[in-house]
């Protein structure tokens, strides 16, 4: 079955999911022109942010920074996310994109966290504590292990 007849039969993409995907092209557009700035692209993307997930995404770069310097930021669905070698390894996505009730970090398939059989990849946040900060600056820093 074709993307396309699953996408009608199943009532198609949301408004948010296209507005990602058009934010994507728009990126790979400026990327391809050499007119991505990866810094400020997600910085200016974490100010249109509402609270509380702009807080979040702020002290979310801020680890991701001290903790793995060697990755570059940039957008990637129009959020904040973080690559190695041109690869997204890890990314935020606000709860606000998608109308969900928490935000989300994840690791994509670049980022070394295999761990047996199966292993988490994505974790839903609604604050951080310093608990949960040490916990992502660990994840992160083994992710570009």
């Amino acid at each position: 079955m074709s993307a396309k007849k699953v996408a009608k039969e199943s009532g198609g993409f949301t408004g948010e999911e296209k507005a990602a995907m058009k934010e994507r092209a728009a990126e790979l557009k400026r990327e391809k022109k050499g007119k991505a700035d990866g810094e400020s692209d997600l910085l200016e993307k974490i100010a249109e942010m509402p609270d509380p997930d702009r807080t979040l995404a702020e002290r979310i770069h801020e680890i991701v920074k001290a903790n793995a310097p060697e990755l570059a930021s940039r957008t990637w669905y129009g959020m904040p996310a973080y690559a190695k070698d041109g690869k997204v390894v890890f990314f935020f996505q606000a709860a606000d994109k998608f109308k969900a009730r928490y935000a989300t970090i994840g690791f994509n398939d670049t980022a070394n966290l295999d761990e047996g059989a199966m292993w988490p990849i994505s974790f839903a946040l609604r604050e951080l504590t310093p608990a949960v900060e040490k916990e992502i600056a660990a994840l992160v820093k083994k992710a570009v292990s």
